[in-house]
């Protein structure tokens, strides 16, 4: 079975474009999530590339990601709780620790930490569709000219890492087909034989590589054919740049957590949470008003 965060072949808008303007469009969603502290443009970006990976046949990679992100987030929350007490709105009324101090636990202090967990969502799920969408080996065509033996180490990095999940779920599942009367199969034992089996697949990699001729100096040439699908991709990455960038300036997505909670929900600011979701539709409802053409 393949990993949900592995490439998987698809004709979607990210699937077919270059890998350099699928990486700018997902890249811009991303940026909104740095540049942004307010939980409802955060919420919009992640909901964009969400929607985003379901139309281009992710979803086992979009749902993989925020079963992880979410539980990083909540993670993040507790934290934030228990190390930082700041705050008026006290929920909780704690000690006074000895190195701690108050362990007061604030309405702020919850803000804050969930604030901290949805960048980190927003940031996961762009690394999810792209790791489902684009090619690994397309990225390692493009970045081949200006290094190459770290473009061949990424490439395999980025093939590997999934192989090892899916043989790592493998043993998993034979080990429990041996019957109730076996010996339970520990994580000692486990993580060696996967160890094992990575070795065994390093080396055959390895030997593979030398008889394509990888270890000779000599560089293949590649074609570079422009698809049809880089231009909705980089006008949508500019657009979204350029709305995120010019909604900052003028104040919108403004949030304070400390001392009190201020979130701006002035027009400008759904205004830019609904256009990051419609921009990021553009690409999709793009090929498939070009097909229906």
């Amino acid at each position: 079975m393949r990993p949900a965060l592995a490439y998987t072949p698809g004709s979607s808008p990210l699937h077919g474009a270059s890998p350099g303007a699928a990486i700018a469009y997902l890249g811009s969603l991303a940026v909104v999530g740095f540049a942004y502290w307010s939980p409802m443009v955060l919420a919009a970006a992640g909901i964009a590339i969400a929607l985003a990976g379901f139309a281009a046949g992710a979803r086992r990679a979009v749902m993989a990601s925020l079963r992880l992100a979410v539980s990083l987030l909540v993670l993040m929350v507790a934290v934030n709780a228990l190390v930082t007490h700041r705050g008026d709105t006290i929920l909780i009324r704690g000690w006074e620790m000895p190195v701690l101090g108050s362990t007061d636990v604030t309405l702020e202090s919850l803000a804050a930490g969930a604030t901290i967990g949805l960048k980190v969502v927003v940031v996961v799920l762009v690394f999810a569709v792209y790791s489902a969408c684009v090619d690994p080996d397309r990225v390692l065509r493009l970045i081949r000219p200006i290094a190459r033996h770290s473009a061949m180490t990424a490439s395999l990095v980025t093939r590997m890492v999934p192989l090892a999940a899916g043989d790592g779920a493998r043993l998993r599942e034979a080990s429990a087909l041996r019957g109730p009367a076996a010996a339970p199969v520990g994580r000692g034992a486990m993580a060696r034989r996967l160890l094992e089996s990575s070795l065994d697949r390093a080396v055959d990699v390895a030997a593979t590589l030398e008889l394509r001729g990888h270890s000779l100096g000599a560089r293949p040439r590649f074609d570079r054919q422009p698809s049809r699908d880089d231009g909705p991709l980089i006008a949508t990455a500019c657009l979204t740049l350029i709305a995120a960038v010019g909604a900052r300036l003028a104040g919108a997505g403004g949030f304070e957590t400390y001392p009190t909670i201020e979130m701006g929900t002035e027009p400008l600011t759904i205004a830019l949470c609904i256009a990051l979701i419609v921009l990021a539709a553009l690409p999709f409802g793009w090929r498939r008003w070009r097909s229906n053409g």
